[in-house]
This record gives structure tokens, sequence and C-alpha cells, in this order.
């Protein structure tokens, strides 16, 4: 793996472009939560592909799909994050969380499932939390089914993370946002009332909400229980796709968080409900979900509020 860029500072997070194969790249991001230092809480988010083959209509990642990593190229990013901050791989951090979801969808591919089963036995971290999320594609069932095994093999009791990447209760819309075929809501949850067993987090439902699309609770209701499902509604980040596509964010500032009432409906029939904010700099240093930095040094126009860190060349 050669490194050919990074933007960012240690003060929120780092954005790395790698070269992984002759003329392949990938990117990936280490970052913690201010107030908090990185022995509370350190997040790193790694790629699965090169590219992605989805194309959700807001994220910059999407489009030159050119295949999937190996379990050693994806850990070959893990390994030069954690070997910079702790060479003896001895990642003494409360919270250590390793999110697949810099680019490709990760259900896609098997290799990240070797991955799971390798962590714990490469690094010393008892604070190691994964963390997949996912679109829920169709033709994904074997690799639910393996993550089930895996999840009860090594990370029970609350140390993993499942997350998916819904955005919209309305099925034509959320079509539009994720153009490719996947669960609908019955499969999903039917998959989350296995999943999730006595001890465990609950597993989030994400909406990276946009104006105008809807969020009815007495759908949700109908199919997630929230005993075993939560929601996490995160902005739209400023991001080239979300521009082309006329996506706003329904969150428009830390401040006012549910100008629409969404949020308060969703408490209203029980559900624990997560704002995910973040830190603004991130959309600036390009290190937030959604943002690809390969993608902003091909624009011919810059968006204005985001990715304006200067990305370093090595």
């Amino acid at each position: 793996m050669r490194i050919v860029a990074r933007t960012g500072g240690d003060r929120v997070a780092v954005a790395t472009i790698a070269e992984i194969r002759e003329g392949r790249f990938v990117e990936f991001v280490e970052s913690v939560q201010p107030p908090l230092p990185r022995s509370r809480k350190w997040v790193l988010i790694v790629s699965t592909m090169f590219g992605c083959p989805v194309g959700c209509l807001m994220c910059d990642a999407g489009g030159e799909y050119q295949g999937n990593l190996s379990a050693g190229e994806i850990l070959s990013q893990i390994d030069w994050l954690v070997q910079r901050r702790f060479p003896d791989r001895r990642v003494e951090v409360d919270k250590f969380k390793i999110q697949f979801a810099r680019m490709g969808e990760p259900t896609l591919n098997m290799a990240v499932l070797e991955v799971l089963q390798e962590l714990p036995l490469r690094y010393y971290a008892p604070g190691l939390m994964p963390s997949i999320s996912t679109v829920a594609p169709s033709g994904s069932e074997a690799f639910f089914t393996r993550l089930l095994a895996v999840k009860r093999a090594l990370y029970s009791g609350g140390r993993f993370q499942l997350q998916f990447s819904i955005h919209t209760t309305d099925g034509s819309l959320r079509d539009r946002l994720v153009p490719i075929r996947k669960w609908d809501f019955a499969e999903i949850a039917a998959f989350g009332d296995v999943f999730h067993e006595p001890g465990d987090r609950k597993i989030t439902l994400n909406f990276a909400l946009a104006d105008g699309m809807p969020v009815d609770p007495q759908t949700l209701l109908r199919h997630f229980d929230p005993e075993r499902f939560l929601i996490k509604i995160t902005p739209v980040n400023p991001t080239y796709a979300a521009l082309k596509n006329g996506l706003a964010s329904y969150i428009a500032s830390a401040e006012e968080p549910d100008r629409g009432g969404v949020l308060r409906a969703l408490r209203d029939v029980g559900y624990e409900v997560l704002v995910s904010i973040g830190e603004m700099e991130e959309n600036l240093i390009g290190s937030n979900c959604g943002q690809y930095l390969r993608r902003h040094l091909k624009a011919e126009q810059p968006i204005r509020d985001s990715y304006t860190y200067q990305v370093q060349r090595l």
C-alpha cells in the first residue's frame, strides 16, 4: 500500500488516500470526537471496495466501481492507522470503533467477514466495536447469515453495531435515493429480530435526511420494534452528488435540528432517536459520510463550505 495524499488534522479527523493496487485507490479516515480524547473514543472508517456499485444520490464515492478489496487490503488500512498511534498494536481506547463505511457496500464483499474474525486476534483492543452500515442489497443473504454467526462468536454483549441506511419511509423515494434492488422493511425487520439478542446494542435505522423525504412513525412501527431498533438522524452532508441531485439537508444546523418535528414524532411513538451531526470541520476536511476526496480533486468547480482543507500530496 502506498500513501499518496492526506488532509485534515489530529484535532478532529485525518483522511488518507492510498494506492493499494496499481492505478486503484482507496480512502480511509481516523477521527476523534472533541472534547473526548483519543483514549476515550477513536474511530477508523475504512473502504471495502474500489469505488461503489450502489450510487446513492447523496454519496460522492458511488461509481467507478473496480471490484472488491481482499481481507488483507482492508486490514492494511487498519494496520497503517493503528501502527501510527499504537505501534505495539495495544489499542487501549475505551471505545475503538471500526466502521466499514468509507467506500463500498460492505455486505457485497465476503472478505469483510474475514476481517471481523481477524481483528480480535490482530490487536489487543478491549474497547473494539466494529460497525457495519448497509443499504441491505438483495442477494446479500449469505453475508448476513455469516455475520450473525461472527457476531455471536466474537462480538456479543453490545460490542457490535449494525446499521441499515434507509433514509425515508416512502418506498419509491427510497428506490430513487438508493438505486439498487434491496431488502424491503419486512425483510430488514425479520433479520433484525433474529440478529438482536439480549445484551446487544439496538440496531440502527439511519436516515441521512433530506428535505421532502418523509419519515412516517407508523410505517416504522408496523415493522420495527422500538425495543430492538433505534433511529439515527444525520444531515445530508455537502457532497457533489447531493448538490447535483438537488438534495438539501433536513438538519440545517445543530441549533435547529428538528424544525419539521420529525424527531419529536418518532420519540412520541417510543423510538430512541439519536441526532448525529458531528463536527462541521469534517465537512471542510472531506472526512464525513458520503464525502470522497478523489471526487473533489477531479472536480472542475469546488463546493463552497466543503472540502476546503488543502490535500497534501505525498
